[in-house]
């Protein structure tokens, strides 16, 4: 695979239009459609038809992010050295192992603890497969298309994401009401296998040449940044790990549409306004998107019907649209071109701690104050982000100054 990965056409700044850019973020679409699709299944699969706790629940869901946290520098390096493509492939076949994981999961039924362990199993490599396949799929755009489309890219990568789990989520509903979980794991082995054959046939980038700066050293440049991302992102992983038990806990039918909610105000917010990063700058973007999204949370968590919560979900997903962009062109900015994969991977990696905390963490609130109170929670993490990107705009004023 390394091999395949010099052999190739240099990136052209060109190529910058919309399709292009969607022939390489569809790869990402694929990879959290199949998370997508368990999203909504799997908490209440654990919790009512196993019988084990919420916080279990929570944590078989967010399991995932631990690999895909432990995955995220390496998925870094592999797309710097050996190229994109090469990380790409390696992520598409882990998340179609995930989806026969999942089959193999489901046919333990009988035998509880079995299932579980193979659930996580499964999770895991899902984990492994969205640090690879996402990372690699981002920089293999961003180098096709030019650093200059560095906004663009990440924004269409991100209706990728939240596209994929906007459709995902209440598919996966219809084939667990339909045919079970087991139907799950076999589409997610279907179209796998599918993106799998595309993405062999797509020509690779050149790798970019030139010395590459220490791990730690990249780290540490992104790291305010990336604490920003996880802590505004708290508000959609509260979401989508307990939406199914908040409504349950009201007598509440259709929480996937929450979800589906969350994703459609997220897109048309990243189609309408994704100009606003070149034109305004990451910082003051990302400071605006997180007031929106915080007032969208404040109504969700004094939610008292749910078309209140659908519409105030629909509010947080619009508001969180184009925090990831902003931060990560600012981020991107701190290193140098031929280490964008590790710091994409870095930068990514902070969500995904976000993703893996909040499931314990908000479980435990959950158990003590009831389930409203994990949006209040979301709410308290995303004004401490806004805190720090203001403390980070007004630490590049000085510096300009």
């Amino acid at each position: 695979m390394q091999a395949s990965a010099t052999a190739s056409v240099p990136a052209s700044s060109s190529n910058g239009g919309t399709w292009h850019i969607v022939s390489f973020v569809y790869f990402t679409f694929i990879c959290y459609l199949s998370i997508g699709l368990p999203l909504a299944v799997l908490p209440a699969y654990v919790h009512l038809e196993m019988g084990y706790s919420a916080a279990l629940a929570g944590l078989v869901i967010s399991i995932q992010y631990i690999a895909t946290l432990a995955s995220r520098p390496w998925a870094g390096r592999i797309s710097d050295h050996a190229g994109a493509k090469v990380a790409v492939l390696w992520g598409l076949t882990a998340c179609t192992a995930s989806g026969a994981l999942l089959m193999a999961g489901a046919a333990l039924y009988a035998r509880p603890w079995a299932c579980i362990a193979v659930l996580v199993a499964s999770r895991l490599t899902l984990g492994v497969g969205e640090s690879l396949g996402s990372t690699g799929s981002t920089l293999w755009a961003i180098s096709s298309a030019g650093p200059e489309y560095t906004a663009k890219v990440m924004s269409f990568n991100g209706i990728s994401t939240y596209g994929a789990t906007a459709v995902g989520a209440p598919l996966g509903v219809v084939l667990s009401q339909q045919w079970g979980l087991r139907s799950i794991g076999l589409v997610t082995v279907l179209i796998g296998a599918l993106s799998l054959a595309m993405a062999c046939g797509k020509r690779p980038v050149a790798v970019k040449p030139g010395e590459h700066l220490p791990f730690l050293d990249v780290m540490f440049r992104v790291a305010p940044h990336g604490m920003s991302l996880a802590l505004s992102g708290v508000g959609y992983s509260t979401l989508a790990t307990f939406v199914t038990l908040f409504y349950l806990s009201r007598h509440w039918t259709g929480a996937a549409l929450c979800l589906t909610a969350f994703g459609l105000a997220f897109i048309a917010a990243r189609l309408l306004f994704i100009q606003t990063i070149n034109r305004f700058g990451g910082f003051p973007v990302a400071m605006a998107c997180m007031l929106v999204e915080s007032l969208g949370l404040i109504l969700l968590w004094r939610a008292h019907s749910p078309w209140m919560a659908l519409a105030a979900a629909a509010l947080a997903g619009f508001g969180f649209s184009l925090v990831f962009p902003a931060l990560g062109v600012e981020a991107v900015k701190r290193v140098p071109e031929q280490n964008r994969g590790t710091a994409l991977g870095v930068f990514t990696a902070f969500a995904d701690v976000s993703f893996f905390l909040v499931g314990p963490v908000a479980g435990a609130v959950i158990g003590i104050y009831g389930y409203a109170s994990v949006f209040l929670f979301a709410l308290v993490s995303v004004v401490t982000a806004l805190g720090i990107v203001i403390a980070l705009a007004a630490r590049r004023a000085r510096a300009v100054a």
